[in-house]
């Protein structure tokens, strides 16, 4: 990386011995890349290394158990020697390409199962967490004092395996958390009661890994600075901790918030501003003398400058950010800010997937956690690719092929590029979904793609091109059951509406409860409509994220909407619609009724097309499905063609 960019996020800062490039860090993010034995495997490595070449000076590797009894996920772990040889390999490998590297070590205690640890989960206290549901076991003076010493264990075979150091996670619920709060902590011994002694087992854990790792090891610890949750620990009292903390010799504060019962502020989707928690940072900074590092939606370097010019923090951390784009340091010290992929927090790769226990990936960087598989070369001999759509998964196919070096031409019978990712940007909290749109229509520019809009592909067309290869990427189209009166004059589909090719009148009712039907809902209440959400199911909104989906539902009982579940729609009329609920039949009045009754794949053209060119159908106009895989099969696509 050169750069004669002065940006204060460049600079150079030490931390207990160990020199940082520059103020930008991986924050440690739960992957389940290792094997179920917490091994480092290729694929682990070279996902960080990919990062660390990248530009990022310090990568913090995520939840290191310190107890195969402490796991809430298939995490790494270093709590027996064995482990240590497959991560000092990491580590190796980081380093060389210039980053700084700390290993986060942690025991979850009461945020985990018994079905994935095989026994029953410890605590400070015998109280279920509410988001697992299990009430775990109290922990003894005697299995307490085991644990400090494991702790420091593990720190000193992260030493051993070639960590600069490590952060203790005493953030997000997880056990050290459980301790240091009242909310979880209902212990009436030397380690409950008042802030002191509910310090007692953090305290004992810095001591014990000072003690085996000696004075140069950097030792971090990562908090929530509020636990947003009731009786959770609110920021005055974090406070009183980072002093205590600085005391004990800890090296380097990460504030964070949340815990699992509050989910959206560890994990916080798009629904939350950037930076929304920085001045927790801001707060902790005023009393402690030691390096403050923030996070929490930070998506954006020149986001991360400001506040480091305002003060508020010394090192930025941009978990998900390093997920969207690895290589966004190089590129911001580059002047290259244009080509930055920045993060939309989607969450559906880097969270849905991850709490069922399986790999993560992101849906703006198909290449997310596939890094390990080298998918992507140069190709040996040039060749006419045409993609047909310009949602995301015909951009990512016409960028990949480009990118690989061959001609490629995307045809789109829109006046614009973005599928169905330009109307799923207009809702209230979804507009950050149009970066990425104008990041990949700027990146096929560049790469020089011929782009025709307001033009359907054709037969004739491909005769005429003769091209090697044709990529579908049609996408899907709103499904149109057969309910009397659907194809009347009062009748839109929600892309219509969203897209603003129709105008909606004072009374509407929303065919259709699901995440496309809820957004909707709530656009057009935030433009004065009267709104009526009908869903066949139980439930509304049941296909959205989880995070999400918790804003979703606030924002339609914030904004009175009516719903009605398990509604039937039995027909519609010029003055409304019929539906059937519990046996009962009757009627609601609607000037407009919008369908969001799902999706259907828009794929007639392949079978227009066979036997004239080789194709390839990706994206919904193979299934309806999410664009997380969209997009990838759109990237796979492009770099097989």
């Amino acid at each position: 990386m050169t750069t004669t960019n002065p940006s204060p996020l460049l600079s150079p800062l030490s931390i207990g011995g160990v020199k940082i490039k520059n103020r930008l860090v991986v924050s440690p993010m739960v992957t389940v890349y290792c094997d179920t034995d917490g091994m480092a495997t290729e694929r682990f490595i070279a996902y960080h290394e990919t990062k660390a070449k990248g530009g990022w000076g310090m990568i913090i590797v995520e939840d290191y158990a310190v107890d195969p009894l402490g796991r809430g996920f298939w995490t790494p772990g270093l709590w027996k020697d064995e482990q240590i040889a497959s991560h000092a390999r990491l580590t190796e490998r980081v380093r060389r390409a210039g980053a700084a590297i700390i290993a986060q070590i942690y025991h979850a205690g009461r945020q985990t199962s018994a079905g994935l640890i095989g026994a029953k989960p410890v605590s400070a206290s015998p109280l279920p967490c509410p988001a697992m549901g299990e009430i775990p076991r109290e922990l003894s003076v005697a299995e307490i004092e085991k644990i400090v010493s494991q702790f420091g264990d593990t720190a000193l075979r992260a030493s051993q395996a070639g960590f600069d150091g490590v952060e203790v996670h005493g953030a997000h619920g997880y056990l050290i958390a459980q301790f240091m709060s009242s909310y979880s902590n209902k212990r009436s011994d030397a380690y409950g009661g008042p802030l002191e002694n509910r310090l007692r087992f953090p305290l004992e854990i810095i001591a014990d890994i000072r003690k085996k790792c000696g004075p140069d090891f950097l030792i971090g610890f990562r908090i929530s600075g509020d636990e947003k949750v009731p009786g959770g620990r609110a920021i005055e009292e974090t406070k009183a901790v980072a002093i205590r903390l600085e005391k004990q010799g800890v090296d380097l504060l990460h504030v964070s918030a949340g815990t699992y019962e509050s989910p959206w502020a560890i994990v916080p989707p798009m629904n939350i501003p950037p930076g929304w928690i920085v001045d927790y940072a801001a707060e902790v900074k005023k009393v402690v003398s030691l390096p403050v590092m923030t996070v929490g939606r930070i998506n954006d370097p020149f986001l991360a400058e400001s506040i480091l010019r305002s003060g508020k923090a010394d090192l930025i951390a941009m978990g998900r950010a390093s997920l969207a784009d690895p290589d966004l340091p190089n590129k911001f010290a580059e002047g290259r800010y244009e080509d930055i992929r920045r993060c939309i927090g989607c969450q559906q790769g880097c969270r849905e997937i991850l709490r069922r226990n399986e790999p993560i990936r992101c849906l703006v960087n198909p290449t997310c956690g596939y890094e390990y598989r080298q998918e992507f070369k140069k190709a040996e001999t040039p060749r006419k690719i045409t993609v047909v759509g310009g949602g995301p998964a015909g951009m990512e196919a016409a960028r990949t092929a480009a990118l690989a070096g061959h001609d490629v031409t995307l045809y789109e019978k829109a006046d614009r590029l973005g599928g169905q990712f330009a109307a799923a940007a207009v809702p209230p909290a979804k507009g950050e979904l149009s970066s990425y749109i104008a990041w990949a229509a700027r990146q096929v520019e560049k790469l020089g793609v011929t782009v025709k809009l307001k033009t359907p592909y054709t037969k004739e067309i491909c005769r005429s091109e003769n091209p090697s290869l044709v990529i579908i990427a049609t996408g899907a189209c709103c499904a149109s059951p057969p309910i009397p009166g659907i194809d009347g004059p009062t009748v839109v589909s929600a892309e219509e509406v969203l897209t603003g090719r129709v105008s909606v009148k004072r009374k509407v009712v929303i065919a259709g409860g699901g995440m496309i039907g809820c957004e909707t809902a709530t656009y057009l209440a935030s433009l004065s409509r009267q709104v009526t959400i009908l869903e066949m199911l139980p439930t509304i909104a049941a296909d959205e994220e989880s995070t999400r989906r918790f804003f979703l539902l606030k924002m339609i009982d914030d904004q009175r909407i009516r719903v009605l579940t398990e509604a039937k729609i039995t027909g519609i009329t010029d003055t409304g619609v019929r539906i059937e609920q519990n046996a009962e039949l009757f009627d609601i009045a609607a000037d407009t009724v919008v369908l969001a009754l799902g999706m259907e794949p828009e794929n007639a053209l392949a079978k227009e097309l066979e036997g004239m060119a080789p194709l390839k159908i990706v994206g919904d106009a193979l299934k309806s499905r999410n664009a997380l895989e969209a997009i990838r099969e759109g990237f796979l696509a492009g770099a097989q063609a």
